[in-house]
């Protein structure tokens, strides 16, 4: 099991790479590459803290369902989630030719790299380290 530690400090290196492929989109292959294993990394993420935290005492012992940097965190998850789709989708656009998504594309990975550094910020600063 990750500790509380390592995980923080696996969200801010995959952070790190998703900047990096941003900045060197001109090598497609590792460009996506490396921005669908971020995606993955995202997506697995919270199957991973579903299955090795207390949500129980968490949430409702502790009463953090109630809490506004809770909700938050979830609903820029939701965004980033929604922007990964819309984003995959110009994608493909890209792939077979219409290079005219290309701006498009370059505006919501900016969006992402907004949303995902904030998703990263406030799940650190949500997270407890483990008894």
């Amino acid at each position: 099991m990750i500790s509380f530690t390592e995980a923080v400090i696996a969200a801010f290196l995959t952070y790190g790479v998703m900047v990096a492929g941003y900045f060197l989109h001109r090598y497609r292959r590792w460009h996506i590459g490396i921005m669908g294993l971020v995606i993955l990394f995202d997506v697995a993420m919270p199957f991973y803290l579903f299955m090795t935290r207390d949500w129980v005492t968490r949430l409702i012992d502790k009463g953090d369902i109630l809490s506004f940097g809770l909700w938050t965190h979830f609903g820029l998850v939701i965004t980033l989630y929604a922007l990964y789709i819309v984003q995959v989708q110009t994608a493909v656009r890209l792939w077979r030719g219409d290079h005219g998504q290309r701006q498009t594309h370059r505006q919501q990975a900016q969006g992402i790299l907004l949303v995902r550094g904030l998703v990263v910020i406030t799940g650190a600063w949500l997270a407890e380290p483990m008894p």
